[in-house]
């Protein structure tokens, strides 16, 4: 029962299909109907030769043949056509739908899950419905088949009849016993196949790391325990399928001796017809076959239930809630960032990262946030754009609680350039197109030029065509804070956060993105995390952040007379320089 509570949301990618898939299920139905005639057909048919009625013989013949082309030829093929359509829709809607919910996920779900986890759930365990669904609706047409030959069986031979019952009740205690383990031991190996995908994705997107640092031994090492593992899971879940597949062939066995032999002593005793007699030598190998295609279903239906049950777990939401947003819309922003009375603390964490904390942050200023490392100074940034959510208290954007925006409203007000930008595998061009799809060259260039980076685009032999390669890898660090900066630009966002994204850049192209940002601040809301002092000596009003606190407020020759630590960073950074 609770295998099938899992095909509950997979029932309703079904209704959009309802009308292909009643008619597939009708022509399966009527096929498996119709070989339930077949064996009496080919009975009579011998009975009628060994009384030389020959007219009659050819009649049950032309009837059997009829049935064999209509519908077992023709409605079984539009049938199996129906559900590969059906079957192919549904992959591509639960692999989308799958896709879709987890990028709702919250932010704490993919620090807890590795990626080849993620991505073996939207890809491997949503592709993995593909044909077992119309091997479930071919099962059950012969299921229903079978029940029908089983009346008309006791109807003939009480005997026989108890001797199937008996073969199938031995059937189902092996399937009890088996679909459990088969069941679990998939479930680890798919576990071990998450660290696969994982390791392999890392290796991938961090080729030029372990390269350069000469780690290759090491991962190697790695993939060779785990492949180890999954062999050896493999190697346990074949051994289990052989000795379920051992049991029902040997169940196959004795049902067709047994069988065979209780119709021939019946024959013998004239209990039945010759008729029925050859009509169950046809019957016997249709239970076989059934036992056979059970079996083969079982190990697929089994492992189909596991990766069903992990895409269940993100569509259901039962490891992580979506992400909560509103429904609030505003009219004209001014960018008057407030946190009010503010307490968080990181998932899974016991130690307070902002206590109480509150903090005004006024529009066309430049804001800078300094302080030690782990202060809560980026913390900061991921809850003014709800990567997390505050444990007690609010933030405002213009008086509007950020909880109460919709997703919509909030990451078009708010956006962020992070100190490790993430750029997409597509040309220059397609990069911005993925902010807004009908943004022209020339306002590319316009953004580009700003974040000082169009000559250097100008230079390449594809120009704003240029691939740039997983994670940007063909760019430089400073290249990609420089796109990162021009591509967040094209969104036009009122408050625009810097999480330390001038940190790739040299003293150079630094003062120009300077310049861009004092540019900026004339009509935006600017907030700048920085280490980096000198990027933010001429802001109008510098934070440090102490302990989860703000402990000093100034400018930056202000702090440099009344504030101890602002000393300390900025007399380090003069060392270190």
């Amino acid at each position: 029962m609770k295998s099938l509570k899992e095909l509950k949301p997979l029932i309703s990618f079904v209704q959009e299909e309802k009308i292909p898939l009643f008619l597939a299920s009708s022509f399966i139905f009527l096929s498996g109907i119709a070989e339930t005639f077949t064996g009496y057909l080919n009975g009579a048919a011998v009975e009628a030769i060994t009384k030389y009625q020959l007219k009659e013989a050819i009649y049950y013949l032309l009837l059997y043949l009829l049935l064999g082309l209509t519908m077992g030829g023709v409605f079984l093929h539009f049938a199996n056509s129906i559900l590969y359509k059906i079957e192919s829709a549904l992959t591509r809607k639960l692999c989308y739908f799958t896709y879709q919910k987890s990028l709702n996920l919250p932010a704490v779900a993919f620090e807890e899950k590795s990626s080849g986890e993620i991505i073996n759930r939207i890809t491997n365990d949503a592709d993995s419905l593909s044909f077992t669904f119309g091997r479930l609706l071919n099962v059950f047409s012969s299921l229903v088949g079978s029940f029908i030959i089983i009346f008309y069986i006791f109807s003939q031979s009480i005997l026989l009849g108890i001797e199937i019952l008996l073969f199938v009740g031995v059937l189902f205690l092996i399937l009890k016993k088996y679909n459990p383990l088969l069941r679990d031991i998939h479930k680890e190996r798919k576990k071990e196949q998450d660290a696969f995908t994982s390791l392999t994705n890392e290796s991938i997107r961090g080729i030029r790391e372990i390269k350069t640092l000469g780690i290759k031994s090491s991962l190697l090492d790695d993939m060779k325990i785990i492949t180890r593992k999954i062999y050896q899971k493999s190697s346990k879940e074949i051994d289990l399928q052989k000795e379920f597949n051992i049991l029902t062939r040997t169940l196959k066995t004795f049902l067709e001796v047994g069988c065979f032999i209780s119709c021939v002593i019946l024959l013998y005793y004239h209990q039945i017809t010759l008729t029925f007699f050859v009509a169950m030598t046809y019957y016997i190998y249709r239970y076989m076959w059934l036992i056979e295609n059970i079996n083969d279903l079982t190990q697929t239906y089994q492992k189909f239930i596991v990766s069903i049950g992990r895409v269940n777990e993100i569509l259901e939401n039962r490891l992580y809630d979506d992400e909560v947003f509103g429904k609030k819309k505003l009219k004209k922003v001014e960018g008057v960032i407030e946190f009010r009375d503010v307490t968080f603390t990181y998932p899974d964490e016991e130690d307070v990262m902002l206590e109480h904390f509150n903090l005004k942050i006024e529009p066309n200023k430049k804001i800078a946030i300094v302080g030690k490392s782990g202060q809560g100074k980026s913390t900061l940034f991921h809850l003014m754009t709800r990567i997390f959510d505050v444990c007690d208290g609010d933030i405002y954007l213009d008086q509007v609680p950020l909880k109460d925006l919709s997703e919509k409203e909030l990451r078009k007000h708010i956006s962020i350039i992070r100190q490790d930008p993430f750029i997409f595998n597509r040309s220059i061009r397609e990069n911005f197109q993925l902010v807004d799809p009908k943004i022209t060259l020339r306002r590319i260039r316009k953004y580009a030029k700003l974040a000082y980076l169009d000559d250097y685009i100008m230079s390449l032999p594809k120009q704003y065509d240029t691939i740039l390669g997983e994670g940007g890898v063909n760019l430089s660090g400073g290249q990609k804070q420089r796109l990162s900066i021009a591509r967040t630009l094209s969104k036009k966002s009122k408050v625009l956060l810097f999480d330390e994204a001038t940190s790739a850049l040299d003293n150079h192209s630094q003062e120009y993105i300077k310049q861009a940002i004092d540019h900026l601040v004339e009509d935006h809301t600017v907030v700048i995390v920085a280490h980096r002092l000198s990027t933010i000596i001429d802001a109008d009003v510098i934070h440090v952040v102490d302990g989860g606190r703000i402990v000093a407020s100034g400018r930056h020759e202000d702090l440099l007379k009344t504030c101890k630590i602002y000393q300390t960073l900025y007399q380090t950074e003069s060392l270190n320089s």
